[in-house]
């Protein structure tokens, strides 16, 4: 198939990325627009719209859409979404390739992200992946033996439900104490906040004065790059509860690495060298030995490429 031919990549959750990619997985052009949340219907022509207005700019063979949610690889059916209005009742793929005239395949955001890294990014020429997005919430791709892996119905890789607290809090999944409720982007916030409340130490931290206004993910990880107390150790801490969780993957399929992105690891670094320790310290030392933890590279564009060149394959293969 021609580097030359053209897909469109979604990365669909409370902001919603699309982007002309080559079959080379190059991003000629991307736009980005904040997801309608309240109205399923006001929603699935967000995303029509959006990719009418991307596919003006070329000639492009088939969408592909990263979902955050469950999807159902053979049916292409939309069957959870924690963190986005309910669209289980529509046939979102069935509509999209009406409206748009292209063939339009769904898959996990976390897996369209984990291809992206494995095809062209941080993961390249390794066999054996583990891929963890950390956003609004948190998923993962697996890849083993050199294959994308979803298990029976494509609800594979839900790490940000790793149960990690028997009396956590709970959970938009249903559940209670997983993964999700403490080192995804906005209970990262919430931690701050408690933090920021319970403890009179932290009233001198930077971020206090943010708690009258709208704080952010990024604005704490913006505070722990200039040595805030407060930031850091809740960062810290969120990289000690990650690499507790990662050592029982590590442990369990023996990947060759590990890499992780989404909005979260704009702390690189600061969250890295704890994960690290933390994962070490927990992991059988001859498994922890052959894998490396590494920061994505493709950052947030991973999860438009990776939903094209799923876009890209399942057409070359006659599966979309």
């Amino acid at each position: 198939m021609s580097s030359e031919q053209l897909f469109l990549g979604l990365d669909v959750g409370r902001t919603i990325r699309c982007a002309l990619v080559r079959g080379d997985g190059q991003i000629l052009c991307q736009q980005r627009v904040v997801a309608e949340v309240s109205d399923p219907q006001i929603f699935i022509d967000q995303l029509i719209e959006t990719s009418n207005k991307m596919r003006s700019k070329g000639e492009v063979a088939a969408v592909g859409v990263g979902w955050a949610g469950l999807v159902d690889y053979e049916t292409h059916r939309l069957e959870a979404m924690p963190n986005l209005v309910d669209a289980s009742s529509f046939n979102l793929r069935s509509e999209m390739q009406s409206a748009l005239g292209l063939p339009v395949i769904f898959d996990n955001d976390a897996n369209a992200a984990a291809y992206a890294e494995w095809l062209c990014g941080a993961a390249r020429g390794y066999k054996d992946v583990f891929y963890v997005t950390m956003g609004t919430g948190i998923g993962a791709g697996i890849i083993m033996g050199g294959k994308l892996q979803r298990g029976c119905r494509g609800f594979a890789g839900e790490f940000g439900h790793f149960k990690i607290d028997l009396d956590g809090l709970e959970c938009a999944c249903g559940s209670a104490g997983c993964l999700e409720t403490i080192a995804s982007g906005p209970n990262i916030v919430r931690r701050v906040r408690e933090q920021l409340f319970s403890d009179p130490a932290f009233s001198i931290s930077k971020l206090a004065a943010d708690m009258e206004s709208t704080l952010q993910c990024e604005r704490v990880v913006e505070a722990a790059k200039e040595e805030d107390e407060l930031a850091l150790s809740v960062l810290r801490e969120t990289g000690r509860v990650l690499g507790m969780a990662l050592a029982s993957v590590i442990n369990l399929l023996n990947i060759e690495i590990v890499v992780l992105g989404g909005g979260v690891m704009a702390a690189s670094e600061l969250l890295l060298n704890s994960i690290r320790e933390e994962a070490r310290k927990r992991t059988m030392s001859p498994s922890f030995d052959c894998c490396r933890i590494v920061a994505a590279s493709l950052e947030l564009e991973a999860g438009m490429i990776g939903a094209a060149m799923l876009a890209r394959d399942a057409l070359q293969n006659g599966c979309a």
